[in-house]
This record gives C-alpha cells, sequence and structure tokens, in this order.
C-alpha cells in the first residue's frame, strides 16, 4: 500500500506532497480494515504500528501480511521503487516499539526479524507462491526487499 513515490521535490525521497497523500490513503485503509476486515485485491491487510524513526510519533500503515505459524506474519518490505518504505526504517529503528492490528483481534505487540540467508529464501517462496505478483514486483527493483517475521511477545 504504501508508496515512496516522488512528487514534485527534489532529492531521493517523497516530496511533502506525497508524504501528506500517502499517509491520507493509509489512514482511509486502516479505517476500511477495522470496519470491514483486512482484504485487498486478494491480499491480506494488517496495520502496522510503529514510531516514527526521526520524530517519535506513532505511526500506523496497512501491510500484507502472510501467515507463518500461530502467533507469527510475515511481512515484505516491498514498498515499490528502489527504496525501503518509511514503515520499514521505523521498524528497524525502533523495534521494541512494534505492534499490529488485525481485524477481530486487536492491537498485539510483536517483536520483528529480518530473515536472512535460507531463512528468507524459505520465506520468500511461501510469499511468492502465495502471492506471485511479488516476484514481479521483486525483479523490477534493483534492491532485495527484506522480509520480516513479526512474533508475538
Amino acid at each position: 500500500m504504501t508508496q515512496n513515490a516522488q512528487a514534485g521535490g527534489h532529492g531521493s525521497g517523497p516530496g511533502t506532497l506525497s508524504r501528506w497523500f500517502q499517509r491520507r490513503m493509509n489512514a482511509r485503509t486502516n479505517t476500511r480494515i477495522r470496519r470491514k476486515g483486512g482484504r485487498v485485491m486478494g491480499m491480506d491487510l494488517l496495520i502496522l504500528h510503529t514510531k516514527g524513526r526521526r520524530s517519535g510519533q506513532p505511526r500506523e500503515t496497512p501491510v500484507t501480511w502472510f501467515p507463518d505459524g500461530e502467533d507469527t506474519w510475515l511481512v515484505v518490505a516491498s514498498g515499490g521503487g528502489n527504496a525501503h518504505p518509511d514503515w520499514y526504517a521505523n521498524l528497524m529503528a525502533h523495534p521494541g516499539d512494534v505492534a499490529i492490528e488485525l481485524p477481530g483481534r486487536g492491537t498485539v505487540p510483536v517483536r520483528p526479524h529480518r530473515l536472512d540467508g535460507g531463512e528468507r529464501e524459505q520465506a520468500w517462496q511461501r510469499v511468492t507462491t502465495a502471492q506471485p505478483r511479488y516476484e514481479k514486483y521483486q525483479r523490477k527493483s534493483k534492491r532485495e526487499y527484506p522480509v520480516i517475521r513479526l512474533t508475538v511477545r
């Protein structure tokens, strides 16, 4: 759902208008998840609660998730483009301040763990089997998408 698209600014990050639009769309999607459940385009969504890496302000971002056992979820930091999405940077900066919100379950504190090596490859296979579009997105990017396991604390 989140994009790091630049709107009319210079530099490597999103412009002010793009950030405003992104936050507005995220808020709308979060409201939809809370009211009707989290399924969009055949993918399950959760609301990822993080703390802004610079501002320290709470952030809520709709993110696609994949089951990874009981009380464990996988998320992929795709975000479009060749830069990691803001939510990923926030997650890595403040891993102790992360929670997820699932329809019908409420907010659950989680511990993020970025997967590497064989562990990432196994998880990536499960993700791309469930949603082949992620393989297509990955081929278009110059960076390897991080795969993060979220486990209940």
